[in-house]
């Protein structure tokens, strides 16, 4: 592809809905009140945090086990998170330490344990589990993002209902569940839910929102004989301070990193428009001929869940693929397509030069470009000038005339 290299873009900020919480800690505090003081005294509590890149994670995580010190509880954090980490107990630990979580930084313990105890089952013989630590605890405590799943849509998607059945429920759950394919985990999540929230177990949960700039927005303790009624209300609220991509019509997207930190898939399916599950019919919006992803992120250790979303990786993207991580979160979900492997191009110019064949435009007339750092920061993005009058919401100008390529054939600095 000639002068691929003189590729400009203009760099534009999107202007959302800005909904941050200003007092973030008054907000947590104002809610924790809520608990039954009675619950905490000399109780030793298990406070069960995921994998999910969601904001003031760390920050959030602490302030909840101090509060709950001095109310006089025992705070112990757990990993709720699947098969994540590759399903071992250190690789869980792990990825709570690359999201600032460990007993430094909490001033709790941290204790992490692949081990299961099966509590009951649903009427239609799915098994519930429990992880072993937190099913000897006084009580256990979710903390987790409400937001629309990556895989179906439903009344519950992610949020606390399915932390308390598949994160709780670590890989045993999430083999158990998963096996029944996609439509199985839409219908058999609300009643696992129900029935595993009833066993005296859960305190309850603190509920988080975000907005269109990954801000946090709503925190809300909701016990757990209220999660059921309330949640599906939170995610109304997360599906309509979602961020977008600047335009419905895209020739040739550009995501510079992918990463279970930003999504369970690596990218937000809810953002691109694909799905890639054999059962799932794929979204309507928005329409991309051709997804290029150029790096995975540190935080994620390898696990390339999701690189099947995409059509073209660089060399760089490859090299860094953990196998056996990803592999062990592919074979819980079942969804192989997402583990496929796309073109594998020498650089970011290869790349370019096979999407641009793929969606068949001629080297003189590159148009539809769009680039953004990854699918949970979509405030600002490079577009091209072509595309311009075809955003989706309002948008100020950063500067222009950026190269998109430098001289070796990789990305300038985005």
């Amino acid at each position: 592809m000639k002068n691929q290299q003189n590729i400009e873009l203009t760099k534009i900020r999107q202007i959302f809905k800005n909904n941050k919480i200003n007092d973030l800690e008054k907000n947590i505090i104002n809610e924790l009140e809520k608990i039954d003081k009675s619950k905490l005294n000399n109780k030793r509590l298990a406070i069960a945090v995921g994998s999910r890149g969601i904001n003031n994670l760390s920050r959030i995580t602490r302030i909840v086990t101090d509060f709950l010190k001095q109310n006089g509880a025992k705070p112990f954090i757990f990993p709720a998170m699947g098969s994540h980490g590759g399903a071992t107990d250190e690789g869980q630990k792990k990825v709570l330490h690359t999201l600032g979580i460990d007993e430094k930084t909490m001033n709790c313990p941290v204790i992490s344990s692949m081990e299961t105890i099966k509590t009951g089952e649903t009427s239609k013989n799915v098994p519930l589990y429990m992880d072993k630590n937190a099913y000897h605890s006084d009580g256990i405590i979710l903390i987790n993002r409400i937001k629309p799943h990556t895989n179906f849509f439903g009344k519950y998607e992610s949020g606390l209902l399915k932390m308390a059945v598949i994160g709780v429920g670590k890989q045993s759950q999430a083999l158990d569940i998963h096996k029944h394919k996609t439509p199985g985990l839409k219908n058999h999540l609300p009643e696992a839910g129900k029935k595993i929230l009833k066993n005296g177990k859960f305190l309850g949960g603190l509920a988080l929102v975000e907005d269109a700039y990954d801000q946090t927005m709503i925190t809300q303790w909701l016990n757990a004989s209220e999660i059921i009624e309330k949640e599906p209300e939170l995610l109304k609220t997360a599906y309509q301070n979602m961020p977008c991509l600047p335009c419905q019509h895209i020739r040739i997207l550009i995501v510079d990193e992918m990463g279970k930190d930003i999504s369970g898939v690596g990218m937000d399916t809810n953002i691109i428009g694909r799905i890639r599950i054999a059962d799932h019919p794929e979204p309507d919006n928005p329409i991309i001929e051709q997804i290029i992803v150029n790096n995975l992120t540190d935080k994620t250790k390898g696990n390339a869940t999701g690189v099947g979303l995409a059509d073209m990786i660089t060399k760089k993207l490859f090299q860094r693929i953990n196998f056996e991580t990803t592999y062990k979160n592919i074979y819980t979900s079942g969804n192989f397509e997402r583990a496929k492997i796309p073109v594998i191009a020498k650089n970011m110019q290869e790349a370019l030069s096979f999407a641009s064949r793929g969606c068949f435009i001629p080297s003189d007339k590159l148009t539809g470009f769009v680039r953004i750092k990854n699918t949970l920061r979509l405030d600002e993005a490079y577009i091209s000038k072509d595309l311009q009058d075809q955003c989706l919401c309002q948008y100020d100008i950063i500067s222009d005339n950026h190269k998109l390529l430098n001289g070796d054939g990789e990305l300038n600095v985005f």
